[in-house]
């Protein structure tokens, strides 16, 4: 597939600067979302690029060196998991894309936003946008951003959570509910970075 075309459509209306967002983290149980935007070079060739969800890790890491390296700017932004307990998750996602769209040194004419959403009940996207369902496997810029958000969010839990609870395994599931994850939080109960409003279940079951 031509990861330009929706690219290509906005420039064909007129849109010169095209920025590229996509979010990483929503479901796990504990650490921040993060969403990330790029602009990229017209049409610039990064080999292998793709949504972040179909390349291995290795891949990703090798990736987010060429982005960062090539974009003609980008932004890495996050939303914590305060915030997610505060205002909900879907609200936490719309804070972090605006974030990373804010923190861009330039300012796009459009924002590609992965997705069908660009608001919550509290929050909405404010940058001029479309919304692309399946975009990060269809648009080279929402690919790339999809990667950078990933990679950096992985590194976060992987070293910042990983060194401060480390009782937990967070570099081995990345915050996500799986076996191992929950079994830890039966044996010491949750920590400052878990998501409060994502351990319902769990404790429904404990109690």
């Amino acid at each position: 597939m031509d990861l330009w075309t929706p690219e290509r459509e906005q420039w064909n209306k007129g849109y010169r600067l095209l920025c590229g967002v996509d979010e990483a983290g929503a479901g796990p149980l504990a650490g921040p979302v993060y969403a990330a935007a790029v602009i990229l070079p017209r049409e610039v060739e990064i080999p292998g690029l793709n949504d972040s969800k179909k390349l291995a890790g290795k891949k990703r890491e090798a990736l987010y060196d060429l982005i960062t390296a090539q974009a003609e700017a980008w932004s890495v932004a996050f939303a914590t998991a305060e915030e997610i307990d505060e205002i909900d998750i879907l609200n936490a996602r719309m804070l972090a894309m605006q974030r990373a769209i804010d923190g861009l040194p330039v300012k796009p004419d459009l924002c590609l936003i992965d997705g069908n959403r660009d608001h919550g009940s509290r929050i909405a996207i404010e940058a001029p946008h479309v919304t692309l369902v399946g975009g990060d496997g269809k648009s080279a810029s929402i690919a790339a951003a999809s990667i950078l958000a990933k990679v950096s969010r992985d590194r976060y839990v992987s070293r910042e959570l990983e060194a401060l609870y480390p009782q937990y395994g967070f570099a081995r599931h990345k915050g996500y509910g799986t076996k191992a994850h929950y079994a830890a939080l039966d044996e010491y109960g949750p920590c400052p970075a878990h998501r409060k409003t994502f351990l319902k279940k769990w404790e429904a079951r404990r109690t």
